[in-house]
C-alpha cells in the first residue's frame, strides 16, 4: 500500500470494475513503480540468473574437445564459427578443421529435396526418430532461406521438427543460406564434417526445394532423395528429367488413407520414367517407394534402400571415389569463391564499378567491354 492508502499492485489506469486486479488482463509487475521512486538511487543491478551474458570464445583445444566428446552446444559453436566470415575466425576454423579431418567417422551423407509440399520436414523428422531410436546418431542440416533483414537463418525447419530436436540422439542445425542460389548453405561442407567428427553416423542435408541447387546438393552427399506427392507431375515437367537424373531414390510421400491407390499409381509411373533415365550413381537402379511420413509406413523401407546403397556401392569402390571427387570439386569450388572475393574488394574494381554500371545501364558501355575493363583494372594494379 502506497501512503494515501491507494494499493500500489493496481495501476491507476485499472477500471474501477476491475475488482482485485487478478481477473484483470493486464497486470502490473512488481517493481514497474520504482521506475518513478529514485531509480537513479540504485546501484546497477547485477545479472539475473539466465540472463543473456557474452560467452567466452573457446580456443582451437576447446573446440575439439568439445566436438570429439559429442557435446552439442560446442558442436554449435564450431559450426558458427566455420560459418563465420570475419577474418579472425577463418584461421581458427581451418585449424580446427585440420585437427579433425582424420577423426572423422563413417558417416552416410543424403541429399533430400522435393516440391513444395511434399512434407520433407515431416519425412525429415519420421525417418530421423525411427533412426535414433535405434542407436543411430543423426544430424539434420536445414538449409533455411535467409533474413532479407540480419541475413541469419529463419529456424522454420527446426520449430517444425520439435520432436526429433528434443532427441538426445539428434542434432539439428538451420544454417543460413547467404543467397547463395538455392538457398544452399556455402558452408555446408565443413558442417558435415564437424558432425561426423562429433559422432553422428548420418547426416541428412535438407534443401529449400526443387531447382539449380539440387546440383551442388548431389555434390555434397553420397545418396540423393526426391520426396514428391500425387499430382505433383504436371508441377515437374518443366525440370522433371534433370532432376530425376540427379536422384537415388524418389519417394511418394502422404501415401495413406484415401490417397494410398493414387500413391501407388504415381509410384509406378514414376518407375516407368526412371527405366529411360540413365542412373545417378554408377551401378546402381534408382527406384521409386512410397511411404507416409505421418503414419510411418513405409519409413522403414526407405532405411533398407540406403542401406542396400551404401553396400552396394562400397563393393564396388563408387563410394570412395565419389567423396574423393567431391573432395576436389570442393577445393576448386573454394578458389573460384576466394577469387571472386578478391576481384570484388580491390580498390580499383571498386573504383570503377559505380561508372561501370552507369554505363552499362544507360547503354553507352557494352556488357563485354565493362567486364573487360574491369579485369584490365584488376590484373594491372
Amino acid at each position: 500500500m502506497k501512503r494515501d492508502g491507494t494499493d500500489k499492485s493496481r495501476p491507476e489506469w485499472v477500471p474501477e470494475q476491475a475488482g482485485a486486479g487478478d481477473g484483470f488482463t493486464t497486470h502490473v509487475m512488481e517493481g514497474i513503480h520504482s521506475l518513478h521512486d529514485g531509480m537513479s538511487k540504485r546501484p546497477p543491478a547485477a545479472p539475473r540468473q539466465g540472463a543473456v551474458v557474452k560467452r567466452r570464445e573457446l580456443s582451437v583445444e576447446e573446440y575439439q574437445e568439445g566436438v570429439l566428446a559429442g557435446d552439442r552446444v560446442v558442436l554449435a559453436q564450431a559450426i558458427t564459427l566455420v560459418e563465420s566470415n570475419a577474418l579472425r575466425h577463418q584461421d581458427k576454423a581451418q585449424e580446427l578443421l585440420r585437427r579433425l579431418l582424420p577423426r572423422c567417422r563413417d558417416a552416410i551423407r543424403i541429399g533430400v529435396t522435393g516440391v513444395p509440399g511434399a512434407g520433407k520436414s515431416t519425412l525429415i523428422e519420421a525417418l530421423g526418430t525411427r533412426l535414433c531410436d535405434r542407436g543411430h546418431r543423426v544430424a539434420v542440416l536445414a538449409v533455411d532461406p535467409s533474413s532479407r533483414v540480419t541475413g541469419g537463418s529463419i529456424l522454420g525447419d527446426k520449430t517444425r521438427m520439435e520432436s526429433l530436436s528434443r532427441h538426445s540422439n539428434a542434432f539439428i542445425r538451420p544454417s543460413p543460406s547467404g543467397g547463395v542460389l538455392g538457398g544452399v548453405a556455402r558452408k555446408s561442407r565443413e558442417t558435415m564434417l564437424l558432425c561426423e567428427a562429433a559422432g553422428f553416423d548420418v547426416i541428412l542435408v535438407e534443401t529449400v526445394g526443387v531447382g539449380q541447387s539440387e546440383v551442388t546438393v548431389r555434390s555434397m552427399v553420397d545418396f540423393f532423395m526426391l520426396v514428391t506427392i500425387t499430382g505433383a507431375g504436371d508441377d515437374l515437367q518443366g525440370i522433371k528429367k534433370g532432376i530425376m537424373e540427379l536422384t537415388d531414390l524418389i519417394v511418394v510421400n502422404k501415401a495413406d488413407g484415401a490417397n494410398l491407390i493414387r500413391a501407388n499409381a504415381t509410384r509406378a509411373d514414376y518407375e516407368q520414367v526412371l527405366h529411360y533415365l540413365q542412373p545417378a550413381t554408377e551401378g546402381w537402379l534408382t527406384g521409386a517407394r512410397t511411404c507416409s511420413a505421418t503414419t510411418g509406413n513405409g519409413i522403414d523401407e526407405l532405411w533398407q534402400v540406403v542401406e542396400q546403397f551404401k553396400r552396394v556401392t562400397r563393393e564396388s569402390g563408387v563410394f570412395t571415389r565419389r567423396r574423393q571427387k567431391q573432395n576436389l570439386e570442393w577445393v576448386y569450388t573454394l578458389v573460384r569463391e576466394q577469387l571472386e572475393k578478391n576481384f570484388f574488394s580491390h580498390p580499383a574494381v571498386k573504383t570503377a564499378i559505380p561508372a561501370m554500371e552507369k554505363g552499362v545501364m544507360e547503354g553507352t558501355i557494352a556488357p563485354t567491354m565493362a567486364a573487360l575493363q574491369l579485369l584490365k583494372r584488376y590484373s594491372v594494379e
